[in-house]
């Protein structure tokens, strides 16, 4: 057995990138690790194929510890120091209480997006537009099928495993588990128990309770050891964790913003909370801005304002604030999606494809080149590649809670059939309108 995203072999490689992103000097241990018979992290897969020797794990072991004592320019996660660095902080951009629409609209198209992503993760961007050229969804306008996909394109570009039988529109019978709305979930439930005033080891808690070690993944499932083992957060974090700075805190922050209309501030700070647990650095301000453009996104009219709450309580010099700057630039200037993608690409193309900067780039360019249409803005980021079906479902998200549930085009939302299949504890099969009813309740009970 290979068991994915944990074994100290397989760390190693990811951390060596990690190192060279936040400047620090791992020459000498990359070449001990490669001497050793080492390699570097497999560029899709949670596992390497082959088992490795006991004296290789054990040198993995001690290379982790070793990288993580190389002083570096990681950015600050501490939230005092992290508002330290956001002079444009943004507490409040006209707050309201969210509406039963907003809301309901926002868990729809977070779904929507999610579930048109998820056939075509891992594949990359010139696979997406094959696949979707073969069967006629060129430019992208509905859910993915492979009826009419010839068997060669098949072979070369082949379906997510676990998505296929559930995310083509031959087979979709509500919405299936995924793990960009079983935290979503999690975040409810940890409301309505918890409150507003939740704690990092309240997050712990209920992922020990509720949530299935074999449903994390990357940062998640490291922290989830990491519990295991003893440590206690922010350690979860960052011990022998190379994913600290990928998408896991993202897909879990929308939430905090749909409870916080016109909050981006205590949105982000609520997803600060939650996103320690696993993550650091642009790890943490993925999620941040997140939270906050979400917040954003449910009182005004422009993505560029939404975009702009994100980036406030994003420290301004970090990798992930440039890179979506970059790409709000590239979005404005390029009529073409395909010219904005490149220049995403030239940018960023070096990270791996579940890392927080590209993936929040990508987002960030396809609401502002979206327009605001929905449709336009959820084909767009998923046509874009990286990690699809999360990217869909933010942007789903962002443009859901901003339109509501009642302007969600009826092809995208019916095969949802009002239901959610999920591994969360005690929610499996619920419907999006009354987990909508859930979290306004919820939100009428936090301090305005």
């Amino acid at each position: 057995m290979r068991l994915s995203w944990v074994q100290p072999e397989d760390l190693v490689g990811h951390e060596l990138r990690q190192a060279e992103e936040d400047g620090r000097d791992a020459k000498t241990v990359a070449r001990r690790w490669l001497a050793a018979g080492g390699e570097l992290s497999p560029a899709l897969a949670g596992a390497s194929t082959e088992r490795a020797s006991a004296e290789l794990r054990a040198l993995a072991g001690e290379l982790l510890d070793e990288l993580a004592l190389l002083p570096g320019a990681a950015g600050p996660t501490d939230l005092a120091e992290i508002k330290s660095q956001c002079p444009q902080w943004m507490d409040e951009c006209g707050s309201r209480a969210p509406s039963l629409d907003s809301v309901h609209g926002a868990w729809l198209g977070r779904a929507v997006g999610c579930l048109l992503g998820k056939p075509v993760e891992k594949i990359p961007r010139i696979g997406i537009e094959e696949i979707a050229r073969a069967t006629g969804n060129w430019p992208i306008q509905r859910y993915f099928t492979e009826i009419g996909l010839s068997e060669a394109i098949a072979a070369r570009w082949p379906w997510n495993r676990r998505s296929r039988p559930t995310s083509l529109i031959e087979n979709i019978d509500g919405m299936p588990e995924d793990d960009d709305l079983n935290y979503p979930l999690l975040a409810l439930m940890l409301l309505e128990r918890r409150g507003f005033g939740f704690t990092t080891d309240d997050v712990a808690d209920l992922w020990l309770a509720e949530l299935p070690a074999g449903r994390t993944f990357t940062a998640e499932r490291i922290a989830y050891r990491n519990l295991l083992l003893g440590h206690s957060p922010p350690d979860t974090a960052s011990y022998r964790n190379p994913f600290r700075e990928w998408i896991g805190a993202q897909i879990r922050a929308d939430l905090f913003g749909w409870i916080n209309a016109g909050r981006p501030g205590v949105a982000a700070e609520m997803a600060w909370r939650d996103a320690v647990l696993s993550h650091t650095a642009n790890g943490v301000y993925g999620a941040m801005f997140v939270a906050a453009a979400v917040s954003a996104a449910a009182v005004l009219e422009e993505p560029v304002q939404w975009l702009e709450a994100g980036l406030s309580v994003v420290p301004a010099q970090s990798r992930l604030a440039v890179a979506v700057r970059h790409a709000i630039v590239a979005a404005q200037e390029e009529s073409n999606w395909s010219r904005v993608l490149d220049r995403i690409y030239d940018h960023n193309g070096h990270l791996h494809w579940v890392h927080a900067v590209n993936n929040s780039a990508l987002v960030a360019a396809a609401v502002v080149h979206g327009g605001g249409d929905f449709e336009a803005s959820i084909c767009r980021v998923v046509a874009g590649g990286w990690d699809t079906d999360s990217n869909g479902a933010t942007v789903g998200s962002l443009l859901g809670v901003r339109l509501g549930a009642a302007a969600l085009p009826e092809s995208w939302t019916a095969p949802l059939k009002n239901r959610l299949a999920t591994s969360v504890g005690g929610m499996d099969g619920i419907g999006f309108d009354e987990l909508a009813a859930r979290t306004v309740a919820v939100a009428g009970k936090g301090k305005r």
